[in-house]
């Protein structure tokens, strides 16, 4: 005989739909419920020390960058003064082809024996792009390791690299152009006024000061006394001896 429970019709217990139906809704029920946060609050931060850490932080991180940047700051430092030589809208982060030959003259990359600036000419034409008419800084070391294969012949390639670093590392471009003094006996014999002759001889003093217009010109003697007179200026002192 089949039992049925109070509000269910005639649903039986041992019903497997009513028994699912039951253990559904306590499912829901539990999940409903909000778990209780047990997590203690978080106490309020200083900002001082987070300042602090975060100073602290990026100094290292700057530190250890600037180390890094230290290991080819010579050399690049030496690209970028031959790069931006004599152009004002230069970046210093590429290079032209007659700063690349100023670059191998002034610091004697150039040697005329093994490598010549026929030698420094091709090499820029290989390393740069076809193109292109600048070199980078990671071109330019891959032309500086061609030369030095040239340059230095009884070295081995990697010390090869190295004395052609040694050669750029610290370097700037030089300034030429500057006039310089010229000593020789025939300048010296022209700008020594003590063996001027004629009116050339009248525009300087003893010393070899210039007169100024007094040399260049003929100024009149006004003071009464006959040109050469070797006593003039001496009356008032005479008379004012003899009484």
């Amino acid at each position: 005989m089949l039992v049925y429970p109070p509000g269910h019709g005639h649903m039986p217990l041992n019903n497997p739909s009513f028994v699912t139906a039951k253990v559904t809704m306590a499912d829901n029920k539990a999940k409903s419920t909000k778990p209780v946060n047990k997590t203690p609050p978080k106490s309020p931060s200083d900002p001082a020390k987070d300042r602090a850490a975060k100073r602290l932080s990026y100094d290292s991180n700057s530190s250890h960058e600037g180390a890094m940047a230290g290991e080819v700051s010579a050399l690049e430092e030496a690209f970028r003064k031959f790069a931006i030589h004599g152009d004002t809208r230069a970046t210093g982060k590429e290079m032209h082809g007659k700063n690349w030959s100023k670059l191998c003259k002034d610091c004697h990359v150039i040697d005329g024996k093994n490598v010549t600036v026929t030698d420094v000419d091709i090499v820029f034409s290989k390393i740069k792009g076809k193109s292109s008419r600048t070199i980078t800084f990671e071109q330019f070391k891959e032309a500086l390791q061609e030369l030095s294969k040239k340059r230095f012949k009884d070295k081995s390639d990697e010390e090869a690299v190295q004395e052609i670093y040694k050669l750029i590392e610290g370097k700037a471009p030089i300034i030429s152009g500057v006039t310089k003094a010229i000593s020789s006996p025939t300048v010296s014999r022209l700008t020594d006024t003590s063996k001027f002759t004629g009116s050339h001889k009248e525009r300087f003093d003893p010393s070899g000061k210039g007169k100024g217009k007094a040399g260049r010109e003929d100024l009149v003697d006004a003071s009464g006394y006959v040109s050469g007179y070797k006593h003039a200026g001496t009356y008032d002192h005479k008379v004012q001896g003899s009484k």
